[in-house]
This record gives structure tokens, sequence and C-alpha cells, in this order.
């Protein structure tokens, strides 16, 4: 599990606007938020509302990824069918979420699985992690995210 003050794992992704990203050293601020599955409600909304406050995040200077164990393919469409403004980054093989720690027991009407965390964490340029948020609820969630991206990353 990766907490505030921790260095972000070195590791490569690509997201899906072709962009390479490095979570341990970002070079400007990143807020990576992993999310259990596209074109789900609660995913959905919380896309939706990163999207919205998206020219927010780049006046501020930080890039909003999201991350799930979705394929590619699953992302485009997602993207496509609400208009995401977004990056999303396809974790098919795990690799990411088990770094973060967001790949977790989960359990529904008394039946255990593996799932997604729904989680956020704000990376400083250099790859701290300076905010990190767990077990996420996704009303007002992207708004509290850029309060405090605007306050950490001027400071």
């Amino acid at each position: 599990m990766i907490n505030e003050g921790d260095k972000a794992p070195a590791i490569r992704a690509t997201a899906s606007d072709g962009g390479a990203i490095d979570l341990g050293s970002p070079g400007n601020p990143l807020v990576l938020y992993f999310y259990p599955k596209d074109d789900t409600s609660g995913c959905t909304r919380e896309a939706q509302d990163f999207t919205t406050f998206a020219g927010d995040f780049a006046k501020a200077g930080v890039k909003v990824v999201g991350i799930s164990r979705d394929p590619v393919k699953s992302h485009e469409k997602f993207i496509g069918k609400y208009g995401l403004k977004v990056p999303l980054v396809s974790d098919e093989d795990g690799r990411i979420s088990e770094a973060f720690g967001t790949w977790v027991e989960k359990s529904m009407y008394g039946r255990k699985y593996m799932g997604m965390e729904r989680a956020t964490y704000l990376i400083g340029a250099d790859g701290r992690v300076l905010k990190a948020w767990r077990k996420v609820k996704v009303p007002d969630h992207a708004a509290e995210v850029l309060n405090a991206a605007k306050e950490l990353v001027s400071a």
C-alpha cells in the first residue's frame, strides 16, 4: 500500500491519449485515480466529474489519469460514449494496482472476491505522494481532489 510521503512506484504506462507516464517521476504533478470498471454507474460519474474539472486541473498544471483493469478497447469505447477528457490507462496485468495496493479482497452478499478499490493519489512532479484518498466515495470527490491539488501543488 502506498501512503502519503512515499515515493510512487517507478512504473511506466501508456495512457489512452498515447502519452507515456512515468509514475515514479512524472515531471509534472499527477492525479492518478483507480476505479473498478468502465461504463458502470459510479465509475462513469467519477470519470465525468474529473472531465468537468479537466480544464481546472490543466490550469493548475496537474495531469489527471484514470486506471482500471479494463482493456484498451473498453477504455476507447468508454471515452467515446461519454466524451471523457481524461486519459485512461489499462492495467490488465495488474502491476500498477498491485504496486499501489488497490487490488484488494472485497465482499458482496457474503461472497469474497478480488477487485479494484476506488482510490486516488496526488503525486508531485518528483514522484512523492502528496495526498492519498482510499475507499473513495464518488460524490464531490473530483472537486475535493482539485482543491487539494491547487493547495498542495502551489505550496
